[in-house]
């Protein structure tokens, strides 16, 4: 992954951003790129936490699959879209400012909480519930079927107000590096 500029802190969804519930399983699978993408992050020293809307038991067994220094937030006085989330976790990593905060969900009530704390949002289109399928559901789509689903939960991402959208965290640190120019431009988000 590319070198950018420095991020304050990344905040992901849990479930079908970090973590792959749509098949019932005793053991949760990490999403594609998740843990290299942790991995990435947590050698650039970015602090990062995972928001959920899940009871303690629910969270700590879909996050088992994912290393122990990410943070969790699952616990917040007021539903999403409220930023109470977004704030208290960045408050749990002991961020000091917004400036390069980023929030990385296919959920869009977590995308509208972020952009409602005043944070660069990426939304991912191929793992949203507004794509409809599993990832092994999205293996077995023709390239035409996969190009549509994309296409429609884009458009629906970007309506929404996200700054970025991305197929899957594979593609996140090209994504960080366009953020990081516009950043350097002097763009807010």
């Amino acid at each position: 992954m590319p070198d950018s500029p420095a991020f304050t802190a990344l905040l992901f969804g849990l479930r079908d951003c970090l973590v792959d519930v749509s098949k019932p399983s005793n053991f949760p699978q990490p999403t594609p790129g998740a843990l290299h993408t942790l991995d990435w992050l947590k050698q650039q020293r970015v602090p990062c936490a995972w928001l959920d809307e899940l009871s303690d038991a629910d969270a700590e067994h879909i996050a088992s699959s994912l290393p122990d220094w990410i943070k969790a937030q699952h616990h917040t006085p007021a539903p999403w879209p409220a930023p109470d989330a977004c704030w208290q976790a960045l408050m749990k990593l002991k961020t000091r400012t917004l400036d390069g905060c980023v929030l990385v969900s296919g959920e869009p009530r977590l995308l509208q909480s972020g952009l409602n704390a005043g944070l660069w949002t990426i939304g991912i289109a191929t793992c949203s519930s507004l794509c409809g399928v599993d990832n092994q559901q999205w293996q077995a789509l023709s390239p035409q079927e996969q190009e549509r689903k994309r296409g429609k939960a884009t458009l629906q991402l970007f309506a929404l107000g996200v700054h970025s959208v991305i197929d899957h965290l594979e593609s996140l640190g090209d994504c960080l590096a366009d953020i990081a120019q516009r950043r350097l431009k002097g763009e807010k988000p």
